[in-house]
């Protein structure tokens, strides 16, 4: 149907018959002579239509108008460029040239698009329910070509570490660890159900036991729970596990590969070696375990020098065992008040009972706006000072309770901060980091009882494997996992750990867990028989495809990176999923939907 893309024709083509077949980007009528862009994947040609050059075509042109999909053959001419007049156009590739058309053939008509797509358009619903025409925008087709690119790197690079692709069952069991699970109900088994997997987890393990060593998967995975931006109800990740390897391997591994993503998808090349930073450090430093390094506002401890302040907000919390950050963002004392509500909404979110801070509006004292720096002593006053590094035109920035929760406030509070001053606008860096060192386990207040922070088969830290193995309470605080989370300016890429692989651990860890041994061998017995066979030391991680892609592509959400996403509220607005089934197939599954009253 064509001899050429419509990216493909240059000045050294001129005087050669050329076939083109795409879709028309934009037609202009300039004095009866109709010039068409050619759209197609590739790029754009100009065409001319001329009546001394065919009556015929140039007729047909003057119906012709966007979005029609049209076949044109003409001759490659040179575009006019001579003194005082010059119609090339240095925005094209194809900038130098057009087809002066011979004959054209329309392919397809088509009626008036619900939006233009030449702009930006806010209203996401819109581009949702008209998908397939929001994807000839450019922009879209070049983020799923180079989603393809970096799926395309991942599986060379990995082939050529010797790992094997191998698909895993995506109808699997529920089982009550982790986020809700997609239910697929069993015809041939009445009142039991499959899962759809949150990830290969255990199947991947089970890989390592029956000896395959290197594994991969580029996997579909599914979690029933609330969207954002960067989450859908279904997503694909790079999923990895290795045996007889330890936690530098498969940090080295990972680097390897998104060194090649990067080379290969965009043309960037990246540090050989990530920097690395405990979940503690992270914390401490950032109120994050996915840090944005890319601007300072560090946090300052300032327990010391404020345990016998006179602001009870301040004491009272260091006297409880708590602690008192504070942040300098350097020039933002004129911050608005409404900006500071905004930022006291934000902590209050977080669980603080407020915000306090200090407008350093002169170099005194007596010039700084805040409401508690009355009560404090000249001595505490300079401590800030110095610490702070405070100077007139700062804003300084608190938070006082537990240590976590002291962090994580200030965390929140830290980058919309540094929201408000712009401090990431023209930003390109990349800033790739480890955190690792997590804690092993939380407990949940709720609930009464440990929770995994990652998932049950995550092996301890080895000075804290004893702890784990005592099973008590006073010493299962704070133990630390052999797991680890690859960031990238703020956003987490993967994570993943080393593995339990020994069936007495196993079952300490699903004890500590309130994981009873005749639910444990119910629940996971297949994988603690396995593991009485010769199981391999061994450890993985897993990547979120959709994320990687989004900042490969440098999007704000991973919607602009997949074809055909949900909404936030998990609809997918085409095709009208998720629906009603036939009533002779609920029959067929012995379900009966029992409807709330609106």
């Amino acid at each position: 149907m064509r001899t050429h893309h419509c990216n493909e024709l240059r000045s050294s083509h001129v005087g050669e018959e050329a076939t083109l077949i795409g879709w028309i980007n934009t037609v202009r009528d300039q004095g009866g002579v109709i010039f068409v862009d050619l759209r197609d994947r590739e790029g754009i040609t100009q065409c001319v239509f001329r009546s001394e050059v065919s009556p015929e075509a140039a007729e047909t042109s003057h119906k012709l108008r966007s979005e029609d999909v049209i076949q044109v053959r003409g001759k490659v001419g040179e575009r006019l460029k001579a003194e005082g007049v010059d119609t090339t156009n240095e925005n094209l590739d194809t900038g130098e040239i057009e087809i002066v058309v011979e004959q054209v053939t329309i392919v397809n008509k088509a009626e008036v698009l619900p939006f233009q797509l030449d702009k930006e358009l806010s209203n996401e619903d819109l581009r949702m329910k008209y998908r397939y025409l929001d994807l000839r925008r450019p922009r879209m087709t070049a983020n799923l070509r180079t989603r393809h690119r970096v799926t395309k790197a991942t599986r060379d690079y990995l082939d050529e570490q010797a790992f094997t692709e191998v698909e895993t069952p995506v109808l699997s069991k529920s089982t009550p660890e982790g986020a809700r699970d997609f239910l697929v109900p069993s015809r041939l088994q009445e009142g039991h159900f499959y899962a759809l997997p949150q990830a290969p987890q255990q199947y991947k393990q089970l890989l390592m036991v029956a000896g395959l060593e290197r594994y991969f998967q580029i996997a579909r995975c599914f979690r029933d729970e609330d969207l954002r931006a960067d989450r859908q109800p279904e997503f694909t990740q790079v999923d990895i596990e290795a045996s007889f390897v330890g936690q530098d391997d498969i940090i080295g591994l990972v680097e390897g590969m998104l060194g090649r993503i990067f080379r290969d998808a965009r043309g960037d090349e990246i540090p050989a070696r990530f920097d690395r930073m405990t979940w503690r450090e992270a914390m401490d430093l950032y109120g994050s375990d996915k840090p944005d390094r890319r601007f300072d506002l560090r946090f300052v401890d300032l327990s010391e020098e404020l345990k016998d302040c006179e602001f009870r907000v301040f004491s009272g919390a260091i006297a409880a065992g708590g602690v008192v950050k504070g942040i300098n963002a350097k020039g933002f004392a004129d911050i608005s008040t409404g900006q500071i509500d905004k930022l006291t909404k934000l902590a209050q979110e977080a669980g603080a009972k407020g915000l306090a801070y200090i407008q350093a509006r002169g170099e005194d004292r007596g010039s700084w706006r805040s409401p508690f720096v009355k009560r404090m002593t000249d001595a505490e006053v300079e401590a800030l000072r110095s610490k702070l590094n405070i100077e007139p035109g700062d804003l300084i920035l608190f938070a006082a309770d537990q240590w976590e929760s002291a962090c994580e406030v200030l965390g929140r509070v830290r980058l919309e901060c540094a929201a408000m001053q712009n401090l990431l606008e023209g930003n390109t860096e990349l800033d790739f980091l480890w955190v690792t060192e997590f804690p092993l386990l939380a407990f949940d207040d709720e609930e009464g009882r440990w929770v995994a922070v990652h998932h049950p088969f995550t092996r301890p830290h080895p000075d804290d494997e004893a702890r784990l193995l005592s099973g008590k309470d006073d010493e299962l605080k704070d133990i630390r996992a052999l797991a680890y989370d690859v960031v990238l300016n703020g956003h987490e890429l993967g994570g993943g750990s080393i593995r339990i692989h020994e069936a007495p651990l196993q079952s300490a860890m699903f004890k500590v867990l309130g994981i009873a041994e005749e639910q444990a061998q119910e629940e996971f017995g297949h994988i603690l028989d396995a593991f009485r066979f010769g199981a391999p030391p061994h450890g993985g991680v897993a990547l979120g495809l959709d994320r990687l892609v989004m900042l490969v592509c440098n999007e704000d959400s991973i919607r602009e990176v997949i074809a055909f996403p949900k909404n936030n509220k998990g609809s997918d607005l085409m095709s009208h999923s998720p629906a009603e089934v036939d009533p002779k197939q609920l029959r067929d599954l012995r379900i009966q939907v029992v409807k709330r009253p609106k």
